[in-house]
């Protein structure tokens, strides 16, 4: 090699060294899940993230990312490490590492430190402070805040532009946190915020996720599921077979029999389908399924659900919720039988554009019926809707803030008891079948959900319903079975 190709190569490396992390990671230093120290290779799903952000970044000259993952993908080492990265790399530059608990934050701290310490030494930047909360390079002026999310607030004081959030579904008063963390952080190019976390049920980071998704906040979602782990896969038997269940997992996700074999390790090991699913989703909906959360329909029910291919059926049933001309949207969905056809969304409208809308909804979809929260302002597109000459037969006022049309039953102390089942008049009981009749399919048509998720959410609605929630029930069934 000439003395020309030898100084370009050098060039070429230092060029890398300062740009290229997952050629800059061979430097780095991990303690992996099996063995002593190992060179940080970035594995399938890190590399999957780092392409996504990398996007990000090239896009909008800043990185807002919200990550959903599955557990042990080495989300929170590619942050840490793409972070330590950037932060010895840039003069000037503060990084904020906040974890859910406290030894959370230490792991994430040591494996900077890690990195740090165990870099050649023609690249580790020199130390001006290194103790249990800040690591600062003193010649750069660069470098690390550690801290945990309290309710009092994490990182409020500080000021920093790299911001790793780890674990944000088990941070206590999310919201509240969120709001005055994101003012550490200047709205400005180069900046980059990265939150990663496990589901936790439907709590804010639930709500952050799917802002994200629908495109209400700047951040992007990444969704990272575990059959990107070539370290999750199981050794079938000879007399190994797939559920018919298990199969159409196969085929909808790519799996292959020794991921199959895994998972349903995996589920017998942790006791439930529904934990894996929360622990080891294969898709963003089921992470966030939980026995946890205090819903009338059981988690495992929701999930059996989802696993059905539902086809559209019956007439068209039209729903409004409008909204002021602020930031809330009015929504408008499409329902045939048990399947939402179609969503829209649009903000910015008056009552009477809002009016004109579905008029034309009415005019090109022919619906059977439009119900159309009156809560607030829809009480305008109704009587405008009634006023324009359709009648009420088509247009029904629906108030989903109101009042229960019984009063609850009482206790002994006088207060509402509302686990107090109750006897529902005959004409309850009428009315519930009519409304049963109307949102079933017509006479010689089949249900196309399962006999078996069917069943099992009926148990579970005569477990918990009222006793007038129970006969409106069965007749239901009685209807579905006719």
């Amino acid at each position: 090699m000439s003395w020309i190709d030898a100084l370009q190569s050098a060039g070429d490396h230092a060029t890398r060294i300062k740009h290229d992390l997952p050629y800059f990671s061979q430097y780095l230093k991990i303690r992996p899940k099996v063995g002593s120290l190992a060179p940080f290779a970035l594995n399938t799903a890190q590399l999957k993230l780092h392409q996504l952000i990398e996007d990000q970044r090239a896009r909008t000259g800043r990185v807002r990312v919200i990550v959903l993952k599955a557990r042990q993908l080495g989300v929170s080492t590619y942050v840490a490490a793409r972070l330590y990265h950037k932060t010895i790399n840039s003069p000037g530059l503060r990084t904020i590492i906040i974890g859910h608990e406290k030894r959370a934050s230490n792991n994430l701290f040591q494996l900077v430190k890690r990195f740090h310490d165990h870099l050649p030494d023609d690249l580790r930047p020199s130390i001006g402070v290194s103790n249990a909360e800040e690591l600062l390079f003193d010649k750069l002026d660069s470098g690390y805040l550690v801290t945990v999310a309290t309710m009092e607030g994490a990182g409020r004081s500080a000021t920093a532009q790299m911001l790793h959030a780890s674990e944000t579904a088990f941070w206590p008063d999310l919201q509240t946190q969120w709001a005055a963390l994101l003012q550490t952080i200047p709205d400005a190019d180069g900046t980059e915020i990265i939150i990663e976390s496990t589901a936790n049920g439907y709590n804010d980071f639930h709500s952050l996720w799917r802002k994200a998704e629908a495109g209400e906040s700047e951040f992007m979602p990444v969704f990272l599921p575990w059959s990107l782990a070539s370290e999750y896969r199981g050794k079938p038997g000879d007399d190994f077979k797939m559920t018919g269940e298990e199969a159409k997992l196969a085929e909808l996700h790519g799996l292959d029999a020794d991921q199959i074999a895994w998972r349903r390790a995996k589920i017998s090991q942790l006791g439930s389908e529904e934990y894996f699913a929360q622990e080891y989703p294969l898709h963003a909906a089921e992470a966030f399924i939980s026995s946890q959360f205090d819903s009338f329909i059981p988690a495992e029910l929701v999930l059996c659900a989802r696993k059905e291919q539902i086809e559209p059926y019956g007439p068209l049933i039209v729903g409004v919720d409008p909204a002021a001309m602020g930031a809330d949207r009015t929504s408008i969905a499409w329902r045939q039988g048990h399947v939402i056809t179609k969503v829209e969304s649009r903000r910015g409208l008056d009552t009477m554009e809002t009016t004109g809308w579905v008029a034309r909804i009415i005019r090109e979809d022919r619906p059977a019926k439009v119900n159309i929260d009156v809560g607030g302002l829809g009480i305008g597109i109704y009587d405008r809707l009634i006023e324009q000459g359709h009648s009420r037969s088509l247009i029904n006022a629906v108030n989903f803030g109101g009042k229960p049309l019984e009063p609850p039953p009482i206790d002994e102390t006088g207060k509402p008891d509302w686990r107090r089942p109750r006897q529902p008049s005959r004409r309850a009981v009428a009315e519930y079948e009519e409304r049963a009749a109307g949102a079933l399919p017509a006479a010689g048509q089949r249900h196309p959900a399962s006999r078996s998720c069917e069943r099992r959410l009926q148990i579970s609605i005569r477990r918990q319903a009222t006793a007038g929630e129970q006969a409106g029930h069965e007749a239901a069934w009685r209807a579905i079975s006719r």
